[in-house]
């Protein structure tokens, strides 16, 4: 097993602990990396006693102190110093962990993420990168959620993590950038949008392909798709709906004929395959792209399939060595 410790915050999101200590104890069957399972440990004792695994690969780190959602980030950061997100963040800021997973409270853990961990030297502004289904595979839509208000120079950073993430963690050479813009023409936005085509077209060592309107996105014509964090929450946000009204309605449609029934039996395959590309579980979480380590912002109602999906993306990002190439970019 090589060396290198991955930990996930045992008491955030909707299905803490059970679903994250499932999560765990199953990515721990699959990756070569050792996981800490930060929280209270009578707790997280108690649902690992119902489930056989290698103790070798997984620690249990002990706090006190859990960040509720309710709760403002900021002062939860700085008044919650024994809480599950902050001593995982302090792991990763001091070496003793290479990545941390919550899908715990989100502001606390960008707000935590940028303090703690810090930013690589040269980032303007650290932002989330979201894995989103296209017809033609994924694309990386950046920033899904850290900088409400952001500025011009801040997109072509964007582009360029966004850009070595996805060559490294999808395979994707040279990745195609796209602007999110209410048109495609270089004309068309705000004066942010419009200040930002402008540095984009100057940035080097980034695919720039120009404007892309949102119903463009699902087609895969870009590869990275950039934005500010309030455009592009609106569009995950939009899209995680869409995905599920669509499974439903189509649920609905089927069984209201027998007919239907007999079609859909014979297409269940197809049905399947839609259904697993449009899901998320496999993925888990969105990267905290721009510090020093890595933090994954997993879903609030993870399940044990979108932990052990976030836990199994950290191992790859830390095999590809993700950090250390955005460092190097930015330094070059």
């Amino acid at each position: 097993m090589q060396n290198g410790i991955i930990a996930v915050d045992a008491m955030g999101g909707d299905n803490a602990p059970a679903a994250i200590v499932q999560g765990v104890v199953e990515a721990s069957k699959v990756i070569k990396y050792k996981i800490a399972l930060v929280g209270k440990r009578e707790v997280i004792e108690q649902e690992l006693s119902k489930y056989t695994y290698d103790k070798e690969k997984i620690d249990i780190v002990h706090c006190e102190q859990v960040i509720e959602n309710c709760e403002v980030p900021t002062v939860a950061i700085k008044k919650k110093k024994d809480s599950s997100i902050v001593v995982g963040l302090n792991m990763v800021k001091r070496g003793e962990a290479q990545a941390f997973v919550s899908a715990g409270n989100t502001g606390a853990l960008l707000t935590g993420a940028t303090v703690i961990v810090g930013r690589i030297k040269g980032v303007e502004r650290p932002a989330l990168g979201t894995l989103l289904p296209t017809e033609t595979g994924r694309t990386l839509l950046i920033d899904s959620g850290a900088n409400v208000d952001a500025k011009p120079e801040y997109f072509p950073q964007f582009a360029l993590m966004g850009s070595i993430y996805i060559e490294n963690m999808m395979g994707v050479k040279d990745p195609k950038v796209g602007l999110v813009n209410i048109g495609t023409e270089e004309e068309k936005g705000n004066k942010t949008v419009k200040d930002a085509y402008a540095l984009l077209k100057q940035t080097p060592n980034i695919n720039f392909c120009g404007n892309t309107e949102a119903r463009d996105i699902t087609k895969g014509e870009a590869d990275v798709v950039v934005c500010d964090a309030f455009v592009g929450n609106v569009i995950l946000k939009l899209m995680e709906g869409f995905a599920g009204s669509l499974i439903g309605l189509l649920k609905k449609a089927i069984m209201s004929k027998l007919l239907y029934k007999i079609g859909a039996l014979l297409s269940k395959g197809a049905y399947d395959s839609l259904k697993e590309k449009l899901d998320y579980k496999d993925i888990g979480g969105a990267p905290f792209l721009g510090l020093k380590g890595l933090v994954v912002k997993a879903h609030g109602s993870s399940d044990v399939r979108s932990v052990k999906g976030a836990i199994t993306q950290c191992e790859k990002f830390m095999d590809k060595e993700i950090v250390q190439k955005i460092t190097e970019a930015l330094a070059n």
